[in-house]
């Protein structure tokens, strides 16, 4: 079982920035490819980006491409989005998710542990 706690949410000007953080529990969090996904009320929720266990492959939605970065530190069970140049389109609660298998996949079923999330709000 993996435990999986977001923070680093807030209110932010357009333009500016925020680093997400998602701290897991358990001992095989190394093994997991980790996802960041976002949903904007009335909205489904949409995948942000992935990275593969050692971080070495990443994936982003066309929406966040050169805005946001995706890492992860396996010493600190600690996966981080660095989000930059805010849109208030960007508005939404982010979550974070864990998938056993490893698959840098946009696919939220493939994800077995979700966080509970965290708030991001970007005023224009």
């Amino acid at each position: 079982q993996v435990q999986l706690v977001e923070s680093g949410g807030g209110l932010v000007q357009a333009g500016g920035s925020l680093r997400l953080s998602c701290a897991a529990s358990g001992r095989t969090f190394s093994r997991y490819s980790m996802g960041w996904f976002r949903q904007a009320p009335g909205k489904e929720r949409e995948f942000v980006a992935a990275a593969s266990w050692s971080g070495g492959s990443t994936n982003y939605a066309d929406s966040v491409k050169g805005r946001f970065t995706i890492s992860r530190d396996n010493a600190k069970n600690t996966v981080y989005l660095q989000m930059n140049s805010l849109k208030p389109e960007d508005t939404a609660v982010y979550y974070c998710a864990a998938d056993r298998a490893g698959w840098v996949t946009q696919t939220p079923k493939e994800y077995d542990y979700w966080g509970q999330g965290t708030q991001v709000t970007v005023s224009s």
